[in-house]
């Protein structure tokens, strides 16, 4: 009795002499991390809309799987990985630039901090299945307003930057994806036997889109309009 009293103070004792924001910082899943906020998910994907206000953080969170993001903001941002004493040095995220990141093999803890003036916004999806080899992506090769991007096992991604009162070539999207709006507007999707759909996407909203879809796109507003479109493997 009187060594299980001794081993019950010692615990306690030890438990004390960790610092608290130690104790309250231990990483949490990504899907948990705060200003990560899932917003869609299926069979192959789940989305994140990751929106950090300047001066917050994310908190450690733990990345597992790969994924593709999309920064739709510029901002300053620190790392940290967890352990480390301090983060590393500030840097820009670049507004529309697509990364692919794959923590399949080995997982990373780190947190994130905004320092600058601006909120960090970026449309990330993590990929489900750690298995790719389901989708043949189509290439959208001679479409000139599709400029690709992104192509490794997992996903391929085009860049689709249409001025008022242009046009895009005709594509079929072989693969199921998903579109990201950079830059918002009035467009009108054209599919064969139906009628043409106008719409007005806004800055960093998303889009699933199914397979097997012949169609074109044409702006029809005053702005520039930016999209991102990725099919999977």
């Amino acid at each position: 009795m009187r060594h299980l009293v001794t081993t019950l103070l010692i615990t306690f004792a030890c438990a004390l002499s960790v610092p608290a924001t130690a104790q309250s910082e231990l990483p949490v899943p990504i899907l948990k991390a705060p200003y990560h906020l899932p917003v869609f998910k299926n069979e192959y994907v789940t989305l994140l809309n990751i929106y950090v206000p300047p001066g917050r953080n994310t908190g450690y969170h733990t990345h597992t799987g790969d994924s593709v993001s999309v920064n739709i903001e510029e901002a300053d941002m620190t790392n940290q990985d967890f352990g480390s004493p301090q983060p590393g040095p500030a840097q820009r995220s670049q507004r529309g630039r697509p990364n692919y990141a794959d923590y399949r093999k080995q997982s990373r803890s780190h947190k994130a901090s905004n320092v600058g003036t601006t909120p960090f916004h970026n449309v990330s999806f993590i990929f489900n299945s750690p298995d790719s080899g389901r989708f043949t992506p189509s290439s959208r090769a001679g479409v000139a307003e599709y400029v690709q991007v992104m192509d490794n096992e997992r996903v391929r991604g085009w860049r689709l930057a249409l001025e008022p009162g242009h046009a895009a070539g005709v594509i079929t999207q072989q693969a199921p994806g998903i579109r990201i709006v950079l830059d918002g507007g009035e467009i009108v999707e054209s599919v064969p036997g139906q009628p043409d759909r106008p719409m007005n996407p806004k800055l960093g909203e998303f889009y699933w889109q199914e397979p097997s879809v012949t169609r074109t796109v044409r702006n029809i507003g005053a702005t520039r309009v930016e999209l991102l479109e990725f099919e999977l493997k």
